[in-house]
Order: structure tokens, then sequence, then C-alpha cells
């Protein structure tokens, strides 16, 4: 094809708008189940199966996981994507190829590609069902990646694992990042129920990492790996003391050494310069990224009680002595109470906001809401806390960075939900 050509049909799919469809689609918080996902893949031609997976599950730190675990692939010449969820601010986020955030063209094709499969797809469902958003953005993922001819591809569980649309893939490596009560709307009410859901996904004859995670769910883990003849790996906590992360956190070093663990079962061992060398690059948007210098500022994506303990172990560290001031927002069906338990031990003050509902409506979240901002400021003062009010997201980021500001300085958090994260930084970038 011609530069002309490819110019051509670049602007063709740029001016076809895919977020737009995206947003179309039935968000469901969430419809799950493999049925529509089946027929979809197979309309596709099974893209999924055009490249080696390592499907990662698990409560926390998944996203990190998944990041590190294409860096490494890519590092020891593996052409390798990623899937993740959710985004921050886009949808092409969710597509990693070679390392990089997919291009806008090449995501409006494979979107297109997937609605047009979607649309004969729903007219073999049942009446009601049809093909949910998250669906068709990990179907679009699938399509991307085999259309970029990568051989292998790490791949972030949506929700739980044996009904979630991720479960179509044919994981070589299955990894099990950690096991908390969250979405137990879903999941189950249990850590055991949980861990079974994310369990689910472990195929017969492949490899099982696991991190860090309590005895009985070690236990079920080694139930399930027995029961499927497949091989289990209990991740080291740390990568080992050579080696140095960009990413900060003490918990991004136990997911380091759970990818590398990972990548590891994956290509029948690393070379330890390689590993290293990826360690000092690879970055994780959200997850402590540092986004300003005056004060020092810091986007954490901790939304549940597990991540907000993660982050407070970590917090000491990288404030460096300073005091924290937070910006917090929780979502509703969070256990707030915990998480400000988890956190509060670790900050000076804090400014409790709310997620702006079109950030919500925006992740195809639209029937989601915020826990009250007095709620949330009320938690933290019995906690010793003090604490402001301020439902109002913009206006309570800034408020949060004049406390921060003050003698003396102290660190800006800005925690509490994925769906803050997008807004905080467009708050800060005009602030």
């Amino acid at each position: 094809m011609s530069d002309g050509a490819d110019a051509k049909q670049s602007s063709r799919h740029l001016s076809w708008d895919p977020d737009a469809y995206l947003d179309s689609l039935e968000p469901v918080g969430w419809r799950l189940g493999l049925e529509r996902m089946h027929r979809l893949t197979t309309a596709l031609g099974l893209p999924q199966r055009r490249f080696a997976s390592i499907h990662v599950v698990g409560t926390n730190g998944k996203s990190s996981v998944t990041r590190m675990c294409a860096a490494l692939l890519e590092a020891h010449g593996v052409p390798s994507g990623a899937c993740l969820s959710p985004h921050a601010a886009r949808w092409t986020e969710r597509t990693l190829i070679r390392g990089e955030e997919i291009s806008a063209a090449a995501w409006a094709e494979a979107v297109e590609q997937v609605a047009l499969a979607a649309a004969g797809v729903n007219r073999t469902l049942d009446e009601g069902e049809v093909v949910t958003e998250f669906e068709a953005a990990t179907a679009a993922t699938f399509v991307a990646l085999a259309r970029a001819r990568v051989k292998a591809a790490a791949i972030e569980a949506g929700l739980g694992g044996r009904l979630d649309a991720t479960n179509t893939i044919p994981s070589r490596v299955t990894v099990l990042t950690s096991i908390g009560r969250d979405h137990t709307e879903w999941l189950g009410e249990s850590e055991l129920e949980i861990a079974a859901e994310k369990l689910a996904v472990l195929r017969d004859a492949s490899t099982l990492v696991l991190g860090r995670v309590s005895p009985p769910v070690r236990e079920l883990a080694e139930r399930t790996a027995a029961e499927r003849g497949a091989k289990l790996l209990v991740a080291p906590e740390d990568p080992g003391p050579g080696v140095r992360l960009r990413a900060a956190g003490g918990f991004q070093r136990r997911n380091f050494a759970l990818a590398a663990a990972a990548v590891g079962a994956f290509l029948d061992g690393l070379d330890p310069e390689t590993v290293a060398a990826v360690a000092a690059s690879v970055e994780v948007p959200g997850r402590l990224e540092r986004i300003a210098e005056e004060p020092p500022t810091y986007l954490d994506a901790a939304h549940n009680p597990d991540g907000a303990a993660a982050l407070a172990e970590a917090l000491p560290a990288v404030s460096d002595g300073r005091r924290v001031v937070a910006c917090l927002a929780v979502l509703a069906d969070k256990d707030a109470a915990a998480m400000v338990a988890a956190l509060a031990p670790v900050l000076d003050a804090a400014v409790c906001t709310e997620v702006p509902p079109a950030a919500l409506r925006s992740h195809g979240r639209p029937g989601a809401s915020s826990r009250p901002a007095v709620e949330l400021a009320s938690l933290l003062a019995e906690a010793g806390v003090r604490a402001e009010p301020e439902p109002d997201f913009d206006a309570a980021l800034r408020r949060a960075r004049q406390l921060a500001c003050e003698p003396p300085e102290a660190t800006l958090l800005v925690t509490g939900s994925h769906y803050a994260l997008a807004p905080a930084r467009a708050t800060l970038a005009s602030s």
C-alpha cells in the first residue's frame, strides 16, 4: 500500500469515533458471562489465539504486574503487548503495543472491526442480551495485538476471572497477585470465594505464579493447580538487593518480583542484566506517580483497604519526612472506613471530595456514585486527622494544594479511586 493510501486509511479511521461507539454500549456494572465474548471473538477470527499470553488476576497490583510483564517480555526479545483496565483518561491507554500506547488510528481500526462483528453477534443473542462495553473494548485490544503481530501479551483481568471477558485467552501462565475483599457483590463475601473466582482462569498443564496471599488462599491455589496439572510457583517478596526500581513503593518491589517470576516461567529463564534494566526504566502511571514538584504531588489509585494499606506502607519513604496532605475521593461501594483506618496514621490533613460524575460516565460507570465528602471527613476526623469536606473536586484539590504549601511544606497525595486520576491531572495542569 502506498503512503498516500496509508494516510487515507488512517484518516478514515480517525474520522470514525471509537470512543463514542464504546461509550454508547451497555456499561452494565457489570454483566458477567462468557457466551457473548466467545461469540464475539469467534466472529473476529479468535484474535486472542494469535499470540501467547500471561493472564494477571487478583485484587490489587494487576495493572503494575501486567505492565512489568510486558516490559520484561519485550526486553528479552519477545515482541509484546498488554491489555490493561481501567483507563484514566483515554480508551487507548488500555492497549500497549511494544511498550507504547496504541495509536489513535490503530485503535479506531480495531474498534471498527469489533463494532461490525458485534452488530452481527447481537442479532444472534437472546432478547435483552447485547455485547457490552468492556467486552467490545477487550476484544478490540485482542484485535489490535493480533494486527500488530505481537508474539506474547500480558492480559489484566477486569473483574474476578471465571466470568470475566478476558477469560477467553489460552494463557500459558496465570499470575494471582493478591486477594482482598473487593467487588463482593459479584465475587463473594469471603477471601476463599473471591480467590476461587480468580483461580478459575487457570488452564490445564500451565503455570500458576502466586503473590502474597493468606495461608488458606495458598492452600486453595495448591489444590487448584494440582487438579489442573499446573505447576505452582510462589514468587519472592523482593526482586533482590541489586535491583533498583523506577516505580516507587515497597509494594512495587513485590509486584516486580512477581512479574519477573511469571516471565521467567514463561520464557524458562531470565537474563539478570536485562531484568535490572527493566526495573530501572518501567513506569506505572497512577501508582505513587509523581506529577508535580511544588509541592511534591503524587497520584495513587488505591481504592480498597488493601490498596490503601500498601500505599500507607510506602508513603513515609516517598514523603521523606514531610507531612502528607491528601485529597481523597472514594466510591460508594468501597469500604471507606477500612481505607481511612489504613491511611489515617500517615496523614497530617485531608480534603475530602467526590469524583466528578462526568468522570464516572466516561469510564462506563454511569450508575456509580461517591461517598459524600462530609462522610469521609467525619471518618478521618474520628481517626484523628484534620479533615475538611469539599464536594467539588476541583475546589477540593486546590484547597489540598494550598494546605500542602503551608509551612512546613507537605507532600500532596491524590487517592481513593481510579476515576480521580484524570480529573486530578487536568486540574493540576491548569493551575
